[in-house]
């Protein structure tokens, strides 16, 4: 699958934006996950797609379609597989966005350690999972133990907990940067 740079991902969400403003729309697009972390934090160089929630998400959806045939991104360039994920108390931030017809949040960052904490997700040929994103998050907010994590996560999702199988990893992961290894 092709790799989306951090500029490629800002020309798309612009070209959306220019075109839902050609129709008098207001695009709204949270955007989660990796590029969430590339976009507010210049964490990453590429990622896979942008996990997004758009509003009105019918129009949203149409016009991406189209932003992936100009540019020729892969067609879920952009998706909402994310919105079964998303927490009832949300932390959210604008990004600085200079364009028509969209404005672009992201979650904050205690949100997406929340979110990539309960993921966890390990790494598989072809796709980083999510270790490179908690250390750098637990890096940059100065996590000292897993308990705080889980009080991130309580913040988002409170009948949710680390697995038992990930508690070791997280913790390793906070060691390495108390350490400050990568």
């Amino acid at each position: 699958m092709k790799q989306l740079s951090s500029a490629l991902i800002r020309r798309a969400l612009v070209r959306l934006g220019e075109l839902a403003d050609a129709e008098g729309v207001k695009l709204e697009v949270c955007i989660y996950g990796g590029a969430a972390l590339m976009l507010a934090y210049d964490s990453r160089a590429a990622t896979k797609d942008v996990d997004a929630v758009a509003r009105p998400s019918d129009v949203a959806q149409r016009l991406a379609r189209r932003v992936a045939e100009e540019l020729e991104l892969p067609e879920n360039w952009i998706n909402d597989d994310v919105k079964v994920f998303v927490a009832p108390c949300e932390g959210l931030r604008s990004l600085p966005w200079d364009s028509v017809g969209i404005a672009v949040t992201v979650p904050t960052a205690s949100y997406l350690l929340a979110m990539k904490a309960l993921a966890c997700r390990k790494a598989l040929p072809g796709y980083e999972g999510d270790i490179a994103d908690l250390r750098f998050l637990l890096r940059k907010m100065a996590i000292a133990s897993v308990s705080e994590v889980q009080e991130h996560i309580d913040r988002y999702y409170p009948d949710d907990v680390i697995r038992a199988e990930d508690e070791a990893l997280i913790s390793e992961l906070i060691e390495e940067v108390r350490r400050g290894e990568s």
